[in-house]
């Protein structure tokens, strides 16, 4: 296990966090390799968007650890430490929160630019070619009211990878999306993962998770209730609780 934890680039150890009475994680543990895609299914409710959360530092944790690269997220106190933090790992959110009044391309440019201070032309050059890495090179000048959801998304997608983060967490990204802009969104993410993008994607699309994830966790009541490879989680299920839950969305 050693070996194993020197490797993982998210360590989460037996964190806890609670918004008010109600208990969302209690106590979840994993190790993340780097380059691996990892998958976190279950019901609504079952604190996988919480987690993420957590470990992007939007959520302070109660009790536990995590750590990201050379970072103790969970010890994390100020903006800067934060900003710091999120050059690391980037996250992508079921709302596409894009800035209306600005085209695709301003969308890309404005966290390097005013978060990261960097050069301006550089920051252009790297979005161009990250529009381009998305599919929408020929969309650079649209304005997100322009765009279909699917292609909103994959912008959201890019302005993330902006970033030039080692980290990659996904939140429900397809939720919000008709079933025929989901397929280019999840293709834009097959791709990532290619290149060995270390994912996290908390998902309901299971046949997505099957091909593609490394590891897939079911949580359920704040809890790991199981994990492993596709396989194993989706074909032979040891617990009940999964077996359950499956036999409902498959």
């Amino acid at each position: 296990m050693a070996a194993e934890n020197a490797q993982s680039i998210v360590s989460i150890r037996d964190v806890h966090k609670s918004f008010g009475n109600a208990e969302v994680l209690k106590g979840l543990s994993m190790e993340v390799p780097k380059g691996a895609v990892i998958c976190i299914i279950g019901p609504s409710g079952s604190g996988k968007s919480t987690l993420l959360r957590c470990i992007n530092g939007l959520v302070p944790i109660d009790s536990g650890s995590i750590r990201v690269g050379d970072f103790d997220v969970h010890l994390l106190a100020t903006d800067q430490q934060k900003i710091a933090l999120r050059k690391e790992v980037s996250m992508v959110f079921q709302q596409y929160n894009l800035f209306p009044h600005k085209t695709a391309l301003q969308n890309v440019m404005m966290a390097p630019i005013h978060v990261l201070k960097e050069d301006k032309a550089e920051v252009r050059t790297r979005a161009l070619a990250l529009l381009d890495k998305v599919g929408l090179a020929a969309k650079a000048d649209a304005y997100p009211g322009e765009l279909s959801g699917g292609q909103q998304q994959r912008v959201a997608i890019a302005r993330s990878l902006a970033m030039r983060p080692e980290v990659m967490l996904f939140d429900e990204i397809t939720a919000a999306l008709d079933p025929e802009t989901v397929k280019e969104v999840l293709n834009t993410i097959r791709q990532l993962a290619g290149d060995g993008m270390t994912c996290m994607l908390v998902t309901h699309e299971m046949r997505f998770a099957r091909e593609l994830a490394h590891e897939v966790y079911f949580t359920d009541g704040g809890l790991i209730v199981e994990s492993g490879p596709p396989a194993d989680v989706f074909d032979r299920p040891q617990k009940e609780r999964t077996r359950a839950f499956l036999s409902q969305i498959l």
